[in-house]
């Protein structure tokens, strides 16, 4: 996480901030057994990876306070 924090830090030269980092790293990072078996699709899906990334963003912006 403080490696991705690191990252979020040049966010003005690659665009690259806690949110597209999120999206980026969510599913790696909180990977889900639902959609893996069950085979999600769709709106579903979309949903699942949503939270997913909302939960990493959070952890991004409080990094400090976690760990």
């Amino acid at each position: 996480m403080r490696h991705l924090l690191r990252m979020a830090s040049y966010s003005s030269q690659t665009n690259m901030h806690a949110r597209n980092l999120a999206i980026v790293w969510a599913p790696n990072l909180l990977r889900s057994k639902d959609i893996e078996a069950t085979g999600f699709n769709g709106t579903a899906a979309f949903m699942e990876v949503r939270v997913q990334s909302i939960v990493v963003e959070f952890i991004l912006t409080h990094v400090e306070q976690l760990f």
